[in-house]
């Protein structure tokens, strides 16, 4: 019987111990609240009290969170954006989805790609995502952070994501180049206007017309195929009018099939 007892004693000593060392999240529904939780998803925490109405084909699991997200940050390059976010702990995490909703004309969100999580980790991991080659525009984002079971949550960047037009007029080189036989041109322009983008021999004779379109300020990509074509030199030349302004380039392309 004492035996029992002293060992009864070491094990309330060592729950008090590891109660006071973890720190505890909580949380508390006023009442009157209606809470609904969609399927697959869950709200966890290591103590919650629901003081109304609860319903959905969601769980409730009082516990560690599955994910502690420390932080969730963008920075925008022209029309790119990065994404970083910080885990404090994981628990079963698979990864995460990463979902984008343009706010122009109410978009319906959509997943622009997918991180791959740690399982279960106790120490911080970083993560990040490029989204790139946007429109103009303004755009939320949010992380759908999925479990190994299919349960998942929604993470939600607090900023929303502002893509401006450009300065000033350019164009890029086509890549790749040699081109065999398709390649990308990339070109900004700060202004509507009407925009064309022509392909000449080494004679100067007109052999495709890649873009002849009106456009509005932006961010863009035009795709060149030379299926049709031998191969060779050619030139390529944009011209851009609108708003009062003219734009005019020409760069040299190598075609190899």
């Amino acid at each position: 019987m004492r035996v029992i007892i002293i060992l009864f004693l070491v094990l309330a000593a060592l729950i008090t111990t590891l109660l006071q060392s973890q720190s505890f999240s909580n949380i508390t529904y006023e009442p009157g609240a209606l809470i609904e939780i969609s399927t697959g998803a869950d709200v966890c925490a290591d103590a919650i009290i629901i003081n109304g109405t609860y319903s959905g084909g969601g769980t409730i699991c009082q516990g560690p969170l599955p994910v502690l997200l420390s932080s969730f940050t963008f920075t925008v390059t022209k029309n790119n954006v990065t994404l970083n976010w910080i885990t404090e702990a994981e628990m079963n995490n698979s990864g995460f989805d990463v979902e984008r909703k343009a706010l122009k004309n109410k978009a319906a969100w959509e997943k622009a790609g997918f991180v791959q999580g740690s399982g279960t980790v106790n120490e911080p991991r970083s993560y990040t995502y490029y989204d790139k080659k946007l429109n103009t525009g303004k755009y939320s984002y949010r992380l759908k952070q999925i479990d190994y079971n299919g349960n998942y949550e929604y993470f939600e960047l607090e900023s929303d994501v502002i893509i401006v037009p450009p300065n000033v007029f350019s164009m890029s080189q086509n890549y790749p180049n040699p081109s065999n036989p398709k390649s990308k041109i990339d070109y900004e322009i700060p202004v509507d206007g009407r925009v064309t983008i022509q392909l000449y021999d080494i004679l100067g004779r007109e052999a495709v017309s890649i873009v002849n379109d009106t456009r509005i300020a932006g961010y863009y990509s035009a795709e060149f195929d030379g299926t049709n074509l031998a191969s060779g030199v050619y030139f390529y030349r944009i011209m851009v009018e609108g708003d009062s302004q003219k734009f005019s380039k020409t760069l040299k392309m190598i075609l190899v099939k």
